[in-house]
């Protein structure tokens, strides 16, 4: 018989959402009738916008007819990849470097599949998990340890660094992982930080897999929405986006990667000409309907419904702010965020999260399931109807 690839077996069980839905049908199969709001999982809510929306409907009607059948599209179409670096990067990347995908997640692991088992991942922690896992799949982490994995650098971002990590303990020769604004603390790097970032990266001959799939929620002008706003960033740096969260793309499936040609291997290889390889040999491309919703999110009317779903989120994330802050919970997010991390110390995650079903009938997220710091900690999502935000925020007095 075949054997089960070992990896699989390094992971640690339990995937964290999927642990929250089973605790969840647990709960609801215990107390019948009972009215859950989920303020956990970063899925949105809302329907996506008509602007966008017609995008997407007119893209499958040219499906159905001879002049506007297209099949495959690897990279994504042109006219798209050019309008992403118009509009997000002003112009500044070719359409060569900017790859169109079916979401930043699935890009990431084919980023794990590009660098393969000989790389050192180093992650944030608290860290979104398919860093981690996905580092375990392809080889370049091992088994996992009481607290952390095998051959993964957990870089603390703790109330005491400003949620920014210590970039003196970056190991050379690595690939780090670096999401801002963060999943799941909600903090944002700003220009300083980002500046520090970059040179210790390129001193240390390491590169940047920068995830920037809440850049459209930054309300702070003064905080930068790109790594390649930082001067040195192109030979350093990989950046992973998503239409996701910003335009409601979560079901519809659509982001992009910028690998910049000037980002070499030490042996001076194009990284770029690589990325395109393991593009075209596992991804015949994203859907074609998506890309045509996505064009009409980049056109005047899309843009400004972009803006509009993220305030949106963003006023649903001041209100669970707010209430946790009348609490007297200590939390930071949700101000270029649509996360808010708020802190229970000396508590287990798990069990304030149980506490919080129990006793409100709202789901959340366990810190610890993002990492070693993240325990004590819980993650707030602010994607959820009005109503049931709203609803959420009264039934979170009972934490009192």
């Amino acid at each position: 018989m075949v054997k089960r690839n070992l990896r699989i077996a390094n992971i640690k069980a339990g995937y964290l959402f999927p642990e929250i839905a089973k605790r969840r049908r647990e709960y609801e199969a215990a107390h019948p009738g009972a009215k859950i709001i989920s303020l956990g999982v970063g899925n949105t809510t809302e329907p996506i916008l008509p602007h966008i929306n017609a995008g997407l409907v007119n893209g499958a009607k040219r499906l159905g007819i001879a002049e506007g059948y297209v099949g495959y599209t690897d990279e994504g179409f042109e006219e798209l990849r050019k309008r992403i670096s118009d509009v997000f990067y002003k112009g500044a990347f070719a359409p060569d470097e900017v790859f169109i995908s079916d979401g930043a997640k699935c890009d990431i692991g084919r980023l794990q599949l590009l660098f393969g088992p000989g790389t050192k991942p180093v992650v944030q922690d608290p860290s979104y998990p398919v860093y981690v896992d996905g580092s375990v799949l392809s080889g370049a982490a091992g088994c996992w340890q009481g607290t952390g994995y095998k051959g993964i650098a957990y870089l603390p971002c703790t109330a005491e660094n400003n949620y920014f990590p210590d970039l003196s303990q970056l190991p050379r020769d690595s690939i780090f992982y670096f999401c801002s604004p963060n999943n799941p603390t909600g903090a944002t790097a700003n220009r300083d930080q980002l500046t520090a970032l970059v040179k210790a990266a390129t001193e240390k001959g390491s590169i940047i897999i920068f995830d920037a799939a809440y850049a459209e929620y930054i309300r702070d002008p003064a905080l930068p929405k790109s790594i390649f706003e930082i001067d040195g960033a192109r030979t350093c740096a990989i950046e992973v986006n998503s239409f996701s969260k910003p335009a409601g793309f979560t079901g519809v499936r659509l982001g992009w990667t910028i690998v910049p040609k000037e980002l070499k291997y030490d042996g001076g290889e194009s990284v770029n000409a690589d990325w395109s390889r393991i593009c075209g040999t596992i991804f015949n491309g994203a859907s074609n309907i998506a890309q045509w919703g996505a064009l009409a999110s980049l056109e005047p009317e899309g843009l400004a419904e972009i803006r509009r779903l993220c305030d949106f989120y963003l006023e649903n994330a001041a209100l669970i702010r707010q209430t946790l802050q009348g609490l007297y919970i200590s939390c930071i997010g949700g101000d270029n965020s649509p996360y808010i991390w708020a802190y229970f110390p000396v508590r287990d995650s798990w069990e304030v999260f149980a506490e919080i079903l129990e006793k409100c009938q709202v789901v959340t997220t366990p810190g610890a399931g993002f990492g070693p710091a993240g325990q004590s900690f819980i993650r707030f999502s602010a994607f959820g109807h009005r109503g049931d935000v709203e609803e959420a925020c009264g039934r979170l007095s009972k934490l009192k």
